[in-house]
């Protein structure tokens, strides 16, 4: 594997070595040692997955207590991924980093806690799948505004697409608003 930083040097990029031939593919997406070798000591109690229809955008979401780390690939499809520094004392603190992730590209993010996250769904269908350093807890999770001209995240849609947004989504906070970690 290959652990790649991004523009906010805590967002990992991870390129797997992939093993292919005429049966298909193999690959590891994670391994505890490897891991902690690049600097990413961290335990895992919750996988899940999502399936999102085209243009459905989901987040930018969060766990004000109880922070979530989360290891975040495409096993179907492709998405728009984008994280967002929500840790006051950090130089990149309101940044933001976007990346393609697909089935293709065999990618993987890793989101530290302390960040908002979110997606958007490029092909007609995808599948998302991800590990999470804690558990859900609905009464912590807080919505980052998706569009908040503060932020000016560069999400591909044309002028007139809107994306599909769930109820939480479409009414979250603006940075300035939103509760963020020290």
């Amino acid at each position: 594997m290959e652990f790649i930083p991004t523009d906010i040097p805590d967002v990992i990029m991870i390129k797997p070595r992939v093993f292919g031939d005429g049966r298909g593919f193999f690959m590891e997406t994670w391994e505890q040692h490897k891991f902690a070798e690049a600097g990413l000591a961290c335990q895992f109690v919750q996988d899940n997955h999502s399936r999102s229809a085209k243009h459905t955008l989901r987040g930018l979401h969060y766990q004000i207590l109880q922070p979530q780390g989360k290891l975040v690939r495409v096993v179907m499809g492709e998405v728009f991924d984008v994280v967002v520094d929500l840790r006051r004392s950090s130089r990149t603190f309101g940044k933001w980093v976007g990346t393609t992730l697909s089935a293709e590209n065999k990618q993987q993010l890793w989101v530290p806690p302390g960040f908002a996250h979110g997606f958007l769904a490029l092909s007609e269908t995808v599948d998302f799948v991800y590990k999470c350093t804690d558990y859900y807890a609905p009464q912590h999770e807080r919505t980052l505004l998706w569009n908040d001209p503060q932020l000016g995240i560069e999400w591909p849609l044309s002028p007139s697409q809107a994306p599909v947004l769930s109820g939480k989504d479409k009414t979250g906070k603006r940075l300035r608003d939103v509760e963020t970690y020290s």
